[in-house]
């Protein structure tokens, strides 16, 4: 399942990015947060409208907005 799958409130580890469908500025961004293979996350709100962009999610004690597009590249497991 995908990041951009899960449901709000679900905490999840990342199992694998995509980092070919990210362009090399966004992947470089995303691993200085934290987000890369083994990482515990959880959604804890999506957007409103239309597309339910951005999606807010915490790794560890720090809250991050990611575009649906970028949480499209990273398969989850189910913490």
């Amino acid at each position: 399942m995908t990041l951009e799958n899960l449901e709000a409130g679900t905490a999840a580890v990342i199992s694998s990015v995509d980092w070919s469908v990210l362009a090399p500025e966004e992947g470089k961004r995303l691993r200085a947060l934290g987000l890369d293979e083994g990482a515990e996350i959880k959604v804890i709100h999506r957007g409103v409208f239309g597309g339910r962009d951005p999606l807010a999610l915490t790794i560890g004690r720090m809250t991050i907005a990611l575009r649906r597009a970028h949480a499209a590249a990273m398969q989850v497991e189910p913490a």
